[in-house]
């Protein structure tokens, strides 16, 4: 069923878009954690995208993603009014969320700064305490600062220039909180697979529990084509029925990592052709 786009806002130009999306029964069940799956065009294929929020009142779900091949590409075409052609959800295992006896640290990188926006208020929502960790390369990279220091009494931020915050990483502020803090009781990270992976290293000294969301490759979201496969404890899971969360310390990261650049070529060429051809499309 076609969904309405209500409210389209450009985040980083020509690299990041927000969507708020009219989608009633799918914002009557989203939680924390949950993703979608959507099809913009008829023959075009199915991604996931996490969930940054969901407003029960208003019957929405917002979506953030990144502008990095064919299908984000065309997404990117719609405006507000225009309807996405299928979306599937809400999906996954949500976030388990509970009253914890010590604070939780969300870690956010790049758009998954937004999906981590969507969890960190769930924590804030059960009453934890909230510290969330966001980074970028630039200050003008940061997403959803504003949306997190309204409900986080702690928001601590990196970037790689020192336009923002602490100059360096993520996993500086992390390092240097679970040090002084020894009553942490989870650390979530979200982001780039590098940057997960840099988390769960720099968490396991420690002893924290560390949960990841992993953005595995899906084509059904549903768990029948396997195309999700991860391994964690040396298991194969489905990142789209067993997760998208799972503990970090036990990930194959480099199988994951291996996984995602399965088909970079073929995803660079059709990206390329999209260009060609919209830009031909536009100058008629």
């Amino acid at each position: 069923m076609p969904s309405r786009i209500l409210r389209k806002r450009r985040l980083i130009e020509g690299q990041t878009t927000e969507l708020v999306i009219e989608a009633p029964h799918i914002a009557a069940k989203a939680k924390p954690g949950n993703f979608v799956i959507l099809r913009v065009w008829e023959e075009g294929e199915r991604i996931p995208l996490t969930i940054a929020d969901a407003d029960t009142g208003a019957g929405t779900i917002t979506l953030v993603f990144l502008l990095m091949g064919k299908t984000t590409a065309h997404l990117d075409t719609l405006e507000a009014g225009d309807d996405i052609l299928d979306l599937c959800g809400p999906l996954g295992r949500p976030t388990e969320i509970h009253k914890l006896d010590g604070p939780v640290i969300c870690v956010g990188g790049g758009t998954g700064i937004a999906a981590m926006h969507h969890i960190a208020k769930g924590h804030h929502a059960a009453g934890n305490h909230v510290v969330t960790i966001i980074g970028a390369r630039c200050e003008d990279l940061l997403l959803f600062r504003d949306e997190l220091c309204s409900f986080c009494p702690e928001v601590l931020i990196s970037t790689n220039d020192g336009s923002c915050g602490r100059q360096g990483f993520v996993t500086d502020l992390l390092v240097e909180r679970l040090t002084e803090d020894k009553t942490v009781a989870e650390v979530v990270a979200i982001g780039p697979v590098p940057m997960m992976r840099a988390v769960a290293e720099a968490t396991r000294p420690f002893g924290v529990k560390t949960t990841v969301s992993l953005n595995s490759i899906m084509v059904d979201g549903i768990g029948m084509c396997g195309a999700c496969r991860v391994s964690v404890g040396g298991e194969t899971k489905f990142a789209c029925v067993d997760g998208p969360e799972f503990d970090g310390h036990q990930v194959d990261f480099a199988g994951l990592a291996a996984r995602l650049t399965s088909f970079k070529e073929q995803e660079r060429l059709s990206y390329e052709e999209f260009k060609k051809s919209h830009v031909c499309q536009c100058s008629k």
